[in-house]
């Protein structure tokens, strides 16, 4: 319990990375993070702050209960959405079981909405499916919207944070934007300004 107060603390001090409004899946790649002085979090370290987050992001209702088993399937997929992203953010092949497990993420369930037709409503689209089948579906919304991420108008405009030791993804704003906060872009040109400090001494 402490430790998933201790990862909701440390995320709260970072707002979301640019172009997770838009991307949910972005957001997902960021629920675990590097940060500096040793800290970081995992906002899917357990089946309660995994539940938060899903609902959060509107992929559950409230009454959808979480297992580890199902949290541990979605810290899975997540470390594949990570390894696509730094694949398509370095222009490198990413590694196969990745691309194999967001393809299967993606299959597993219909992810289009169902025709229902009822009474005085009569036909219309819904989102309808077994509660057991929630963590599923969920996996299968973040894995397509991963795939239109890196293969849509925003994949060239996805880069990884360039202060490190931060990890997060962020998709820029503009040109020269590689930083997925305030506070990390304010760590990196400290450090830059301290490295042309020292340079000019020797």
């Amino acid at each position: 319990m402490k430790e998933t107060a201790a990862a909701d603390l440390a995320h709260a001090a970072l707002p979301p990375a640019p172009g997770a409004d838009q991307h949910r899946s972005l957001d997902f790649a960021d629920t675990a993070a590097t940060l500096p002085a040793g800290q970081s979090y995992d906002l899917l370290a357990a089946p309660g702050s995994a539940m938060r987050w899903l609902a959060t992001h509107g992929l559950t209702t409230p009454d959808v209960q979480l297992y580890e088993v199902c949290t541990q399937r979605m810290r899975t997929l997540r470390g594949h959405v990570r390894a696509l992203f730094a694949a398509r953010v370095e222009g490198v092949a990413p590694p196969e079981e990745s691309l194999r497990a967001v393809n299967q993420a993606l299959t597993a369930v219909p992810t289009a909405p169902l025709l229902a037709w009822e009474g005085a409503q009569g036909p219309h689209r819904v989102q309808a499916h077994p509660t057991d089948q929630a963590v599923n579906h969920a996996l299968a919304t973040l894995a397509a919207d991963a795939a239109d991420l890196i293969t849509g108008p925003d994949a060239s405009l996805l880069a990884a944070c360039g202060s490190a030791p931060c990890d997060r993804f962020l998709v820029r704003t503009h040109g020269r934007r590689h930083w997925c906060s305030t506070r990390c872009g304010d760590r990196a040109r400290a450090a830059r300004a301290y490295a042309r400090r020292n340079d000019a001494s020797e």
